[in-house]
């Protein structure tokens, strides 16, 4: 890995979403097909891009248990006691209608409202992912959505990875089609005879996937546009060489436009961790992906102080943030940006990943300046109640009625002075 003095001018943006002109001709080739003529160009997208031809595009309820029942027993436990730590930090994050009375009689609220749909795509490709399943769904059911819809590129032999079926029957999923790519959002964006629209759409996926979820967008809600995986770790003098270049591993291996970044003061730690890194590498199975990842997006920053560190890392918004210093919770009001933050030697990436409880879909790409990770309130939404009564309108009407000429909307000010005059 390259060893950098900075003090500051860094980012983490890169420009994947955006795609060529090519490719966002594609997708929309893609998506004016699905419209078109639904389930039967999912077919032919799916034998074109996956190279299986299906009969039935969901899975059948046999297929589901069977998955399960494949599954080892202790994997089971597994993903069980990670899906309970996942629902019980969820559950923290749940909103409740509320109400006030004023004196004059007035009622104002907010209604907090489940989606009634939602399709969630988890990717295939180079490796599946049953964790996706349960990072998207649990957050769903504890909101109170009622139709949650899974969508996932299948293998060549026709049928999903055992794993991501087992995680879905576990949590009780059983609407799952095998479809992927910029298809699968248009059908979940549009529908199809087999597959029915929902309302947004969720999930990380390749840049066809991201470009049709930017390009459904307004038709259907989504949650956002997903970059590739990156962590930065904040290290000083006293952090283990061998577990940040392990951490940083952890995220390169994801994708060859994965970006890992260790920041810290100290130069005697910098070259330890690059020296760790290739010894790391050398029996890694996944090492093309993280080699290429490194060279092209991995590097060591090392700045003049702790302070400066902060900074940086500040500036780099990253979608996972380690912090392994001497006292790294003495660091937590410093630290502004970042879509996850893992604090001390224990608290390794993948514990995040996996089991904890909060969710591992955060923003990327240096978003983490101005959003959050997925949550409970990305299921939901917010209607406003207002019962005015008739005293409020009879002390304040006159003055909306102002505010509305004020606007030149005659029509409004009359709307409420149509209702003043018959209470005279």
């Amino acid at each position: 890995m390259k060893i950098e003095r900075i003090r500051g001018g860094v980012s983490l943006r890169r420009t994947i979403e955006s795609g060529t002109e090519e490719q966002r001709r594609a997708v929309l080739d893609i998506i004016a097909a699905v419209r078109a003529r639904g389930d039967e160009a999912l077919k032919e997208y799916t034998e074109r891009f996956d190279g299986v031809r299906l009969d039935s595009l969901k899975v059948t309820e046999a297929e589901l248990e069977r998955a399960h029942a494949a599954m080892d027993a202790e994997m089971l436990q597994i993903i069980r006691e990670a899906a309970a730590n996942i629902r019980t930090y969820h559950e923290r994050q749940k909103r409740s209608s509320w109400w006030m009375t004023n004196e004059d009689g007035t009622i104002l609220g907010q209604k907090v409202t489940p989606l009634d749909a939602v399709g969630l795509y988890v990717p295939g490709g180079t490796a599946a992912y049953p964790s996706s399943v349960l990072m998207n769904v649990i957050p769903a059911q504890v909101a109170g959505v009622k139709r949650i819809v899974i969508t996932s590129p299948p293998n060549q032999d026709g049928a999903l990875p055992a794993g991501v079926l087992a995680a879905a029957y576990e949590l009780g999923v059983t609407e799952i089609y095998k479809v992927g790519g910029a298809q699968a959002v248009a059908a979940l964006a549009y529908g199809t005879e087999t597959i029915r629209p929902v309302d947004k759409i969720f999930g990380p996926g390749n840049i066809y996937v991201a470009l049709a979820k930017r390009e459904v967008f307004g038709h259907v809600a989504i949650d956002m546009i997903a970059g590739p995986s990156e962590i930065v770790v904040l290290a000083d003098e006293t952090a283990h060489a061998d577990e940040i270049a392990a951490d940083l591993l952890s995220q390169a291996e994801h994708d060859v436009r994965a970006s890992a970044i260790l920041v810290t003061p100290s130069m005697k730690l910098a070259l330890a961790v690059a020296s760790e890194v290739e010894r790391q590498l050398e029996t890694l199975p996944r090492r093309g992906i993280a080699q290429a990842a490194l060279e092209h997006y991995g590097a060591i920053y090392v700045t003049e102080t702790l302070e400066e560190a902060v900074d940086v890392v500040n500036e780099l918004a990253p979608e996972h943030l380690e912090v392994m210093t001497a006292e790294p919770l003495a660091l937590l009001g410093k630290l502004r940006h970042a879509g996850a933050m893992f604090f001390g030697r224990f608290s390794s990436e993948p514990v995040g990943d996996y089991f904890a409880g909060p969710n591992h879909v955060l923003p990327t790409n240096g978003t983490a300046r101005f959003s959050s990770g997925l949550g409970v309130d990305e299921f939901v939404k917010k209607s406003s109640v207002i019962v005015y009564s008739d005293a409020a309108l009879a002390q304040h009407g006159g003055k909306i009625a102002a505010f509305a000429r004020l606007e030149g909307l005659e029509a409004h000010a009359r709307a409420v002075e149509m209702r003043l005059k018959k209470g005279e």
